[in-house]
C-alpha cells in the first residue's frame, strides 16, 4: 500500500539532502519477497509522485538496493525505516549499502502499518474511529493477525496511531492563499487515500493557473453515517496526514461539516467547490450539501477518470484475505528468524571478547 507512514518516511528522507529519488518495485518483486501487492505498480508509481517531498520515481526498483543502483542514479546514500526488510530467503536488502557507508535511517510512523490497515478492513471494526475504546474483541484480533505461533516483533504488528500538534506542523504547508490564487474547495472523506483521489485533486488542481485547494475532511461519525459498516478504515487523524502528504493539497479542514455553508465560503473566500462523480448523500434533514455553492454558481463536478474507490480496495483485500493473512505470517517468521540470528551473533562477539581478558 501507500499511507501516510510512508509518506512520512519520505519527508524525513527529503530533510537529509536536496534531491528525493524514490525507487518503487514492482508487483512481481513485492509477490516474490513480500506478498500480494494491495495497489497495482502502476497505482504506486503514481501515488509516490503525488507526495510532495518526493523529487523523482523510479519505477521497477530492484529490491535489494545496491552500489550499483546508487551510481547509476548519482544518489549520495540512501535511506530507509528503523524497521527490517529482508528478501525471500531471509537477507537484509541494505547489506551491501550499509557496509559501504551510504546508508541512513530514518524513524518508523507509530501506529500504522499495512498489516494493520489490512486487518481493520478484514475485521469490519470500529475501534480505530476517533472516540471510539478499543475492544477487547479487536485487542485480541490485532495481536493475533498475522502472527506467527511464539512470537511478536517490533514492526510486524497492530499499534494505537497518536495524533500530535508536531505531526501536522510537519506535514502542513504553512501558506496561506496569496492575492491572484483561486481558492478551491473540496470535502469528503478520502478514506484510504488512493489513486482515485489523487486523480480528482489532480484535476482539480489544473483547473486554475495558481490554484490554492483546500479539503474539507469529515468527522468519523459523519462518515460512518453516509458509508455505514466500519468505514472510515481510517480515521480522522490519519485521513488528515494522508490528505496533507498530497502535492495538490494546501490546507485541511480537519472536520469539515457535511453541508458546504455560506459561513465556511466567506471564511475561506472560497471561488470555486468541487465534487467527482461519487453519489451525493443528501443530508440529515434532506437537503443538498452543496445548494450553497449551486445557488452561487461556484459548483463544479469533476470526472476524475478513475473509477477507484475505497469500496472497491477493501474488495482486494477481501478477496485475497487468506493470502494476505498468511503474508503478515510468512513475514513475520522471517523477521523473527532475522532477529534471532543477530542477537545469537551480538551474544558471539560478546562471548569472544570477554575471552580476550
Amino acid at each position: 500500500m501507500v499511507h501516510y507512514g510512508h509518506s512520512n518516511q519520505l519527508r524525513q528522507a527529503r530533510a537529509m539532502g536536496d534531491y528525493l529519488i524514490v525507487g518503487v518495485h514492482t508487483d512481481e518483486e513485492i509477490s516474490k519477497h513480500k506478498g500480494p501487492p494491495v495497489f497495482t505498480q502502476e497505482e504506486r508509481y503514481k501515488m509516490v509522485r503525488a507526495i510532495k517531498w518526493v523529487d523523482e520515481v523510479v519505477p521497477a526498483a530492484p529490491y535489494v538496493t545496491t552500489l550499483e543502483t546508487l551510481d547509476k542514479h548519482s544518489c549520495d546514500f540512501c535511506v530507509h525505516g528503523n524497521d527490517i526488510t529482508l528478501t525471500v530467503d531471509g537477507r537484509d536488502t541494505y547489506e551491501e549499502v550499509k557496509q559501504a557507508g551510504r546508508y541512513r535511517e530514518c524513524r518508523r510512523t507509530q501506529g500504522v502499518s499495512t498489516t494493520d490497515l489490512v486487518g481493520r478492513m478484514l475485521l469490519v471494526t470500529k475501534a480505530h474511529h476517533s472516540g471510539h475504546e478499543i475492544s477487547s474483541e479487536y485487542r485480541e484480533y490485532a495481536d493475533s493477525f498475522g502472527k506467527c505461533p511464539g512470537g511478536r516483533n517490533p514492526w510486524t504488528g497492530v499499534s494505537q496511531f497518536l495524533q500530535t500538534s508536531q505531526k501536522i506542523i510537519q506535514f502542513a504547508s504553512g501558506k496561506e492563499p496569496q492575492p491572484g490564487e483561486t481558492v478551491i474547495y473540496v470535502a469528503g472523506a478520502f478514506d484510504l487515500f488512493h489513486i482515485g483521489h489523487v486523480d480528482f485533486l489532480e484535476k482539480v488542481h489544473g483547473l486554475a493557473k495558481r490554484p490554492y485547494v483546500i479539503a474539507g475532511l469529515h468527522f468519523d461519525q459523519e462518515v460512518n453515517h453516509y458509508k455505514g459498516k466500519n468505514y472510515p478504515i481510517m480515521n480522522l487523524h490519519e485521513r488528515t496526514l494522508s490528505v496533507l502528504a498530497c502535492r495538490y493539497v494546501s490546507e485541511v479542514v480537519i472536520g469539515a461539516p457535511y453541508a458546504v455553508t455560506a459561513e465556511l465560503l466567506d471564511h475561506f473566500k472560497v471561488d470555486l467547490v468541487c465534487h467527482g462523480k461519487t453519489e451525493i448523500v443528501p443530508d440529515k434533514d434532506g437537503s443538498d450539501p452543496y445548494q450553497e455553492p449551486k445557488r452561487r454558481g461556484i459548483f463544479c463536478q469533476i470526472d476524475s477518470g478513475n473509477d477507484l474507490t475505497t469500496d472497491l480496495i477493501v474488495q482486494r483485500i477481501i478477496k485475497n484475505r487468506l493470502e494476505y493473512e498468511a503474508r503478515n505470517q510468512k513475514k513475520e517468521a522471517k523477521e523473527l528468524a532475522f532477529l534471532e540470528a543477530r542477537r545469537r551473533q551480538e551474544a558471539q562477539r560478546e562471548r569472544e571478547s570477554n575471552c580476550d581478558f
